[in-house]
Parts: structure tokens; sequence; C-alpha cells
């Protein structure tokens, strides 16, 4: 199963990605260990404002172009699309872990939080995009039809 990219030929840089995913970590670990509903709204407006293409005002964004600017990082490319397919589930669990924690399921919010904490890990160590894996398992089940 070749990682093609059926639907978009953009291209995102993967270093931007991986220091947005270290921030991410650092969100999710404030969310999970004081329980802030702040940090949860935080992560919700950001991941929203990138999906509606509005990275101007992304703040994980702003800081990951200044952290490579400020390092001189060459651009690692790759295809967009997995990682937009990744940032909708990401938006998906963080407005889910809001959604429960305002009904007072903290422990299936928590449980929520630690999955998009362990994706942002694997993605920020590894360069191993959870959604991306996602992405393209769904490519091949549907061009199998």
């Amino acid at each position: 199963m070749t990682q093609t990219c059926p639907i978009s030929f953009k291209r995102v840089d993967t270093n931007f990605v991986r220091i947005i995913a270290l921030q991410v970590i650092s969100l999710a670990l404030l969310l999970i260990f004081t329980q802030e509903l702040i940090f949860a709204v935080i992560l919700l407006i950001d991941f929203s404002v990138r999906i509606l293409n509005f990275k101007q005002l992304s703040i994980l964004g702003l800081i990951a172009q200044l952290t490579i600017k400020q390092f001189k990082l060459q651009a690692q490319l790759c295809d967009e699309a997995p990682k937009r397919f990744a940032l909708y589930l990401g938006v998906v669990i963080i407005a889910s872990f809001t959604i429960l924690y305002l009904f007072h399921f903290t422990i299936l919010a928590s449980l929520l939080v630690s999955i998009l904490l362990i994706c942002a890990f694997l993605e920020a160590t590894f360069d191993y995009c959870v959604g991306c894996k996602i992405y393209h398992l769904l490519q091949y089940i549907t061009s199998k039809r």
C-alpha cells in the first residue's frame, strides 16, 4: 500500500507539524493535570482556525513559524491532505472532550485527551502520524470498491 495523496497536490512542512505537535503535548498535559477547560478551548480554537485556513490566527502555527525561522530549519515537505485529515480528527477529539467534560464525564474525557496526547507524541517524536495512517487506510479501502 503506497502512501499517495489522491485529493490534493498541496504540501506542508513536517517541521511545522511536529512543532505544533509539541505544543499540543504541552497543552494536553496541562489539560489532563489541571482539568481547566481553558486549555481545551485554546486547542479547539487553534485547531478550528487551521481547519478553516485562517493560519494567520493560529497561535500554535505562529509559534511554529517563529521556531522554524529562529532555528533556520530546512523544509521537509509531505502531502497536506493526510495531515489535514489528522487535524480534523484532532478537532473531533478535543470537541468531544469539551462536551464530555461539561457533562461531568471526566474519566472518559481524560481518556480522549490521552489519545490526543499519544498521537501528538508520536508525531513530534517519531514523525509518525496516526491520523495519516488512518487516512491512507481509508483511501486504500475506498479505492478497492
